[in-house]
């Protein structure tokens, strides 16, 4: 049973307690064998079902409200981590999806997707990363060209999430008004578009919906564009800024579980007539993997209660969140598979798969060393504007 006391820690309001209890509730009932041989079937079927039981109505805003509740998003994404990856990917993507229009989107474009995507009748997909423009997003070439009423869209995308499953695509592209980031704008793309298409679907250690997506003279007309032109990038951050904590959360999940885990096989496992955990060696381990589990929770969820607080933006602690939850992550699950031993790496254990679904968390989102760059920036950024004594 995975440790709760976290729950009563001050970030926490009493409605944020019981939405951890009762989700815990709801996924061991729901997510005891999810089938993950067909990825692309099985989370149509998660969406559909987080959705159906209410869980999406917390990826989207509710009316006359603009911010989400980022506590809420970090406890339900560390919730169904712990118990499946492809459940918190079902999940994540429907707010990083259209997080741009929640925060973002008019009134009309918030009411024809947010009640689609948040019962889970429509999927979603955020499509920022292009083949040379990976966490350089001001890099980006893929282009929007104004034509009357529409933009013509003309480029391609990559390592595109839910890719090939996702009825709309927040899209990322270059409007022209300057060079580099101040030249992006956002734009709703519907799958059913003419000029755009699937062209490749790839395959990772850790299998989900992913996919290369091809613009040709795409047009889509000028009320899909998000926010105004010029204004793609600081869509992107702000979304990434609300939506990188959630990543550290999914990571602490998986850590969790694989601690729960390991805590379960030391306590059966017999060394010379003796419970493993007797050994002081192991001892230290579990030590280590308990203390670095605490130490990412605080920084998941100071990030998320300064961000639901009316901060503007949390990009120096959200990025702490991401880069130590996920690292961290890496390093407990693989103590957790070393305590397992031979059974640690055979295929379908539970160890094994942490094992694999951790890796991609260090990169998605701002990879580790991205993350480096940016605690580095504003931790100066902060010391020239005042912070030094």
């Amino acid at each position: 049973m995975s440790d709760k006391s976290f729950l009563d820690w001050p970030f926490f309001s009493p409605q944020h307690k019981t939405l951890a209890i009762e989700l815990d509730e709801w996924a061991a009932c729901e997510l005891g064998n999810v089938d993950h041989l067909d990825v692309y079937l099985t989370c149509r079927s998660l969406v559909k079902k987080l959705g159906r039981d209410g869980w999406l109505n917390y990826s989207g805003v509710d009316e006359g409200k603009d911010r989400l509740d980022v506590r809420s998003l970090c406890l339900i994404r560390e919730t169904l981590a712990r118990y499946d990856g492809l459940a918190d990917f079902s999940f994540a993507m429907q707010g990083l999806g259209t997080g741009a229009i929640s925060l973002f989107g008019t009134k009309a474009q918030r009411q024809e997707w947010l009640p689609l995507t948040r019962s889970g009748e429509a999927i979603s997909a955020f499509a920022l990363t292009e083949p040379q423009s990976g966490s350089d997003v001001a890099n980006s070439t893929m282009t929007a060209t104004r034509d009357g009423n529409d933009f013509v869209l003309n480029g391609e995308k990559t390592w595109i999430s839910n890719g090939g499953i996702a009825d709309v695509y927040t899209v990322f592209a270059r409007t022209g008004e300057a060079a580099g980031a101040r030249g992006l704008s956002a734009f709703i793309v519907r799958a059913d578009t003419a000029g755009f298409e699937i062209t490749d679907q790839q395959q990772t250690i850790a299998p989900h919906p992913l996919a290369t997506l091809q613009f040709n003279d795409c047009r889509i007309p000028a009320k899909d564009q998000l926010g105004k032109g010029g204004e793609g990038f600081k869509i992107a951050m702000s979304v990434l800024d609300v939506f990188r904590s959630t990543v550290g959360a999914a990571a602490l999940g998986f850590a969790r579980r694989a601690l729960d885990e390991a805590l379960k096989r030391v306590q059966t496992r017999h060394v010379q007539g003796a419970p493993l955990f007797d050994l002081q060696m192991v001892q230290g381990h579990i030590a280590d993997m308990a203390l670095d589990v605490d130490a990412a929770a605080l920084l998941v969820y100071r990030a998320a209660w300064a961000k639901d607080n009316g901060a503007p933006r949390v990009t120096r602690e959200a990025a702490m969140a991401k880069l130590f939850s996920t690292d961290q992550a890496q390093i407990i699950i693989d103590k957790a598979v070393q305590l397992h031993g031979g059974d640690g790496v055979r295929s379908g254990e539970t160890v094994e798969k942490l094992y694999r679904e951790i890796r991609a968390l260090r990169i998605y989102e701002g990879a580790s060393d991205v993350q480096r760059v940016i605690i580095a920036r504003e931790t100066m950024k902060n010391f020239s504007d005042g912070g030094n004594v």
